[in-house]
């Protein structure tokens, strides 16, 4: 391993090594920690995330305290780090999804009612936990870096292995850094984890080039270096930090170059040489209540869209959308204009349209309902948006691959505007107050921004349990989508009570695992007259259909025990 700051002074570095450390790279990829920032623990941020994850419980009705909690999680996050060590050990090692860490990992010493619960809360438990347990630090000589890069005409990307990409690209924001990477590709979002080449193949692509025409700079021997090594990294170099030393297990690959901080490879990418065209291939709460006693509803299960809040178009913000795709697109190397992402994004809508009825086609069987697909956000910007863009050349849709899940949440917003329906709050009260644990079922392009409104709404503290299709990977009219809800509270189908507005998925996912009350509200997604025209004999007809939803509260205080109301 060699420690040295400049190029022409190697011994034992090769020829080829020598050659890319004095040429400038078309793309300069960084790891996140221990190049960008560095972290430190956070003292008491363990103790902290079981007292966060105890709320989580107790919303859903299962009583844990935070003592009881903390050893678990102490047990999940080792077992979590054997895991990793052991998959840098692998050729090409996949990542774990957000559901899986919290079912399997932290939650699986927990009943399968409180696994469920974390489960749906996944993505946003693991931003927590990131959030919650390390401090960051921007590590010395980055800006001044990155303003290197930028006047030099060099693209910079992030490529690193995360469990919440979410909280590293907020990070990044809030360190006024995150204009300056051209692409941030983290693990958990493109579900491949170093020393996997595939990652650093996916930033280079993404930025119009090839890994041989990049440098890559990471912290660590096992991850960074063998995965550069395995992509053909024109360069691979180190920056030492906390994991520098002390990898896992022996590791034969080594780095071309060994930094004590990020300061030295500004003076590296100042004195290297413009690189040949050729290296750029051109593109075309309230306090918790007292429990009270055993209650007639097991559980209210809300959909959001049309039942918790109705949308709007908004024209501003589909524009305010489509002028940050374009800038994003523009910055990698693909000129587009506001116009241009607008268009993409209308035709990319009605792409997505075909895609849903055509799941939903294939999910009818002729006794009920089958297995239902969501599209995840990979699949929709890479699939469906990637062919609108093709003419900008094919690493266009190595970006797309790379920037899926930030650009799913910006979307999620461009469809309209929600306002949460007048009586929801009240009826969320109600079911706190009467003992009865909410989860919200709900078909969505990105949970994580239906989260986010119920937080910004103050009634994500009113809801015990989540459960979002693209994070589920199913749809309604799955049955998997309530029963899964179902579990997470430990409910009886037969004593819960579903709330929707659409007959097609809501009532027939609701009747297809047993649920014992079906309401349909009004002023939602389906025309009242649609709603009028079901007949008695109908399997989509709910058990009641209320004009608003201070009627759903008059339905779950009266404990539902009446018949089912005639429409």
């Amino acid at each position: 391993m060699t420690i040295a700051a400049s190029p022409d002074t190697l011994p034992g570095t090769s020829p080829e090594a020598l050659a890319a450390l004095r040429t400038r790279p078309a793309a300069l990829l960084l790891d996140f920690g221990g190049v960008v920032l560095t972290t430190s623990k956070r003292p008491g941020g363990l103790e902290t995330m079981a007292e966060h994850v105890a709320a989580m419980l107790d919303r859903a009705g299962h009583r844990r305290s935070a003592a009881e909690l903390l050893p678990v999680l102490q047990g999940g996050r080792k077992a979590l780090e054997d895991w990793k060590n052991a998959s840098s050990r692998r050729l090409e090692p996949t990542e774990l999804d957000h559901r899986t860490i919290w079912r399997e990992f932290y939650g699986s010493p927990l009943p399968r009612a409180e696994r469920e619960v974390l489960a749906g809360s996944a993505g946003q438990l693991q931003e927590t936990m990131t959030r919650t347990l390390t401090d960051h630090a921007v590590r010395p000589g980055v800006r001044e870096l990155l303003a290197t890069a930028r006047r030099l005409g060099v693209l910079v990307a992030i490529v690193s292995n995360a469990h919440s990409g979410r909280a590293h690209r907020a990070i990044l924001a809030e360190q006024g850094l995150d204009a300056a990477f051209a692409v941030q590709v983290y693990s958990d979002e493109v579900g491949i984890r170093k020393p996997h080449p595939g990652m650093i193949e996916l930033a280079a692509r993404a930025l119009r080039t090839t890994p041989e025409h990049c440098w890559y700079v990471g912290d660590t021997l096992d991850r960074d270096v063998v995965a550069g090594r395995r992509a053909g990294a024109g360069a691979v170099i180190l920056t030492r930090d906390h994991h520098t030393d002390r990898p896992p297990f022996p590791v034969s690959e080594e780095p071309d170059l060994v930094l004590q901080d990020p300061q030295g490879l500004v003076d590296l990418l100042v004195e290297s040489r413009p690189s040949t065209p050729s290296a750029r291939p051109s593109a075309s709460p309230a306090s918790a209540p007292l429990v009270p006693a055993p209650v007639p509803v097991s559980a209210l299960l809300l959909d959001h869209g049309g039942v918790i809040a109705v949308s709007r178009p908004d024209d501003g913000v589909r524009r305010t959308f489509a002028v940050r795709l374009a800038a994003g697109l523009s910055s990698a190397g693909y000129p587009t204009g506001t116009e241009e992402a607008l268009e993409v994004l209308d035709r990319a809508r009605v792409a997505h349209r075909s895609w849903k009825d055509h799941a939903e086609e294939q999910g009818s069987v002729p006794d009920g309902v089958g297995f239902v697909p969501e599209v995840d956000a990979p699949t929709f910007w890479v699939e469906l948006v990637g062919p609108l863009l093709d003419h900008h050349g094919p690493g266009v849709r190595h970006w797309l691959r790379a920037e899926a899940h930030a650009l799913m949440v910006g979307y999620a917003s461009t469809k309209s505007v929600p306002t949460v329906r007048p009586g929801v709050p009240d009826l969320l009260l109600a079911a706190r107050d009467a003992g009865v644990p909410v989860a919200v079922v709900s078909n969505t392009v990105c949970g994580r921004a239906v989260r986010s409104e119920l937080i910004e709404a103050g009634l994500d503290e009113l809801v015990g349990a989540h459960v979002y299709s693209d994070e589920l990977g199913r749809r309604k009219p799955d049955p998997v989508t309530v029963r899964t809800a179902l579990a997470a509270l430990d409910a009886d189908a037969s004593r819960a009570v579903f709330v929707g507005d659409k007959p097609h998925r809501d009532v027939a996912a609701a009747r297809s695992v047993g649920v014992g009350t079906v309401v349909l509200v009004r002023g939602g997604s389906t025309a009242d007259e649609v709603l009028d025209a079901l007949e008695a004999d109908d399997p989509l007809r709910p058990d009641h259909l209320v004009p608003d939803m201070s009627a759903v509260t008059v339905l779950l205080r009266s404990r539902v025990t009446r018949p089912p109301a005639a429409l």
